[in-house]
């Protein structure tokens, strides 16, 4: 794990510079590791490259995420950290490894930061994978559970949240492993940043007409029984965008790239190799 200047830490593995690299960008409240599975995969054949986002994982000293303090170091407002920062984060880290071009994966929050990269940077995207991920903008129900959810955090922490939500996140009939590394992840996440994230995703913008002008190759992948992005979510987005591939796993719920590792790389693989030959 390498830090980068402005405290964004992240892993990069594989050398292979015949191929665009792989940006993968984690959900809430999770961590790079989340994309364990896929790293070992593709940086077999390809670059891969995966941060912590601020306030998360390792990344969590940078300025931002958190509440925001005054002079004194007492929190002056809740820190909100929005997903045009959560994007400018990521350009500016390739910027400094020097990648120019990238196909850029997200899974969750992670897809739509993932949409607002492309908003920011998107000629130099190859292609644009979307994973268990909606564009829309929060409702207003959705924008007050969001903000108290992240009140919630900071008062008690991750851990009843974690509990909670454990069996949505992953299906109750995954694999005893991959629930414990997502329970793991989710009482490692930092509250602060957790709740900074939650509060940007309250008033994130919408990104429905965003997809209709996407000009590169895209992947849309969902869980058959995620209930937080169900496959009509996956169906409309991939209806919006004007050349894109739809792929349904089976037998998982909002992290197939997890639950179903080797479904969610096949589809990942065959969506490379497209990206590759059109390169």
């Amino acid at each position: 794990m390498t830090p980068f200047p402005a405290s964004l830490v992240y892993e990069d593995k594989g050398s292979d510079t015949s191929r665009a690299p792989l940006v993968l960008v984690h959900g809430h409240p999770f961590d790079h590791t989340m994309w364990t599975p896929q790293i070992a995969e593709f940086s077999a054949t390809r670059r891969v490259i995966a941060p912590d986002l601020r306030g998360y994982g390792a990344s969590r000293t940078v300025p931002g995420a958190g509440a925001a303090t005054g002079a004194d170091g007492a929190p002056t407002a809740p820190g909100i950290t929005d997903f045009a920062q959560f994007a400018q984060d990521i350009g500016a880290l390739l910027d400094d490894l020097k990648v120019d071009t990238f196909v850029l994966a997200g899974l969750s929050m992670g897809g739509q930061i993932a949409m607002d990269g492309y908003r920011q940077f998107g000629d130099r995207v190859r292609g644009l994978v979307l994973a268990d991920t909606f564009p829309a903008a929060e409702t207003p129900e959705g924008v007050t559970f969001r903000n108290t959810l992240a009140d919630r955090l900071l008062a008690e922490g991750m851990r009843g949240y974690a509990d909670e939500v454990l069996d949505k996140m992953v299906a109750p009939y995954a694999d005893a492993e991959v629930k414990a590394h997502v329970h793991r992840m989710m009482t490692s996440a930092p509250p602060e940043g957790a709740a900074a994230a939650l509060r940007a995703r309250a008033g994130r913008p919408d990104y429905r007409e965003l997809l209709t002008r996407v000009t590169v190759p895209a992947l849309v992948v969902v869980g058959a029984d995620d209930t937080y992005t169900p496959v009509s979510d996956a169906e409309a987005m991939h209806a919006a965008l004007p050349d894109s591939t739809l792929r349904v796993i089976e037998g998982a719920a909002h992290l197939p790239n997890l639950e179903r590792a080797a479904q969610f790389n096949e589809a990942l693989r065959t969506f490379l190799a497209r990206v590759d030959d059109a390169s």
